[in-house]
């Protein structure tokens, strides 16, 4: 009985990820379909859908917007993050722990009851739905993200560095400068590929903030009403599909290298 559980594990794991992703293995597979619609068998083989993405002026002024939000919401939660971790991970000070908890209160909190509240922020407030107000909550959302990662590769830093840069006469800023930030480097780029792909794949946000400025996904949601101009989306859901996995496979090899780098320092110091 005790080898029951470790022999249906795999099993239940091979197939709930069968359950989560085969769905999407269809995508790539339909968008290359002749026929407009998605169907088997397929009547053909074609690249079509792909070649007609360049010339759609809708989907370029799309593409820029999400562009700009990802890379404003991306720079701007990490660097919120890395003042956060490093406060979190070096001081003691009282609410600390209530503190971390409402930053990460955005990972737990149904999305569209933050957008709402969002929106009747912003409208009280007086500013216009526009791509920056699709920032703040980006940022809002992928704050807590950039957290967990900056978080660990803080706390993997040994603190013995910093303490024998500030033996030898440096000041706090230089030491944070010269020692903290290039071995928490690849913890800061992993922290920006992650909230660029949250960003850049977000939907409900963009929906209630951006007012008449369509990001990616709200030109998505608005294409699929028309049954002819589904074989174009299946083909950009597969670009953004194939660049998501980049990205975040990207991030995931840089955030192990951190880790390494950090033990090797560690190991070389005792």
């Amino acid at each position: 009985m005790k080898r029951m559980p470790g022999r249906w594990l795999p099993a239940y794991a091979a197939l709930y990820i069968a359950f989560l992703y085969l769905p999407v293995l269809f995508l790539p597979i339909f968008s290359i379909n002749t026929a407009p619609t998605p169907q088997f068998p397929l009547s053909g083989y074609t690249l079509r859908w792909y070649e007609e993405l360049p010339r759609n002026a809708a989907l370029i002024d799309a593409a820029r917007n999400s562009l700009l939000v990802g890379v404003a919401a991306a720079l701007l939660s990490t660097l919120l993050g890395i003042c956060a971790a490093r406060a979190i991970t070096r001081y003691r000070f009282p609410g600390r722990r209530p503190i971390n908890g409402l930053i990460m209160a955005p990972l737990v909190l149904p999305e569209i009851i933050l957008a709402v509240s969002l929106l009747l922020v912003l409208l009280r407030l007086g500013l216009d739905l526009s791509l920056f107000t699709i920032v703040l909550g980006h940022v809002l959302i992928c704050l807590p993200y950039s957290m967990s990662v900056l978080t660990s590769g803080f706390e993997g830093f040994d603190r013995s560095l910093e303490e024998a840069s500030a033996d030898l006469g440096e000041t706090a800023f230089g030491t944070f400068r010269r020692v903290t930030l290039p071995m928490v480097t690849p913890a800061i780029i992993s922290s920006l590929l992650v909230c660029f792909t949250i960003s850049l794949d977000d939907f409900i946000i963009a929906f209630f903030l951006g007012g008449t400025q369509a990001t990616l996904p709200i030109y998505i949601w608005g294409q699929l009403r028309f049954a002819a101009k589904l074989p174009g989306v299946l083909a950009l859901g597969t670009l953004l599909l194939v660049g998501s996995f980049l990205l975040l496979t990207l991030a995931e090899m840089i955030r192990r290298r951190a880790e390494q780098r950090v033990q090797s320092a560690g190991v070389t110091l005792a």
